[in-house]
């Protein structure tokens, strides 16, 4: 997991890479969409590298 992601992420990315699977995807494109996921749910709460950065420069 990366470093930026605390215990919740890691969870959810577990929950929906395990639904991803039981719905028949790839190993590959089901840790593709859990990743993609997980990085939205940060970026909409505002835990990004760029909405940090654009929170400091205003």
């Amino acid at each position: 997991m990366p470093k930026a992601w605390n215990k919740k992420d890691e969870k959810q990315y577990k929950h929906v890479k395990d639904s991803e699977l039981d719905q028949g995807r790839s190993n590959d494109r089901a840790e593709e969409i859990a990743a993609a996921t997980v990085n939205k749910q940060r970026s909409k709460e505002g835990r990004t590298k760029k909405q940090q950065k654009e929170k400091k420069s205003k």
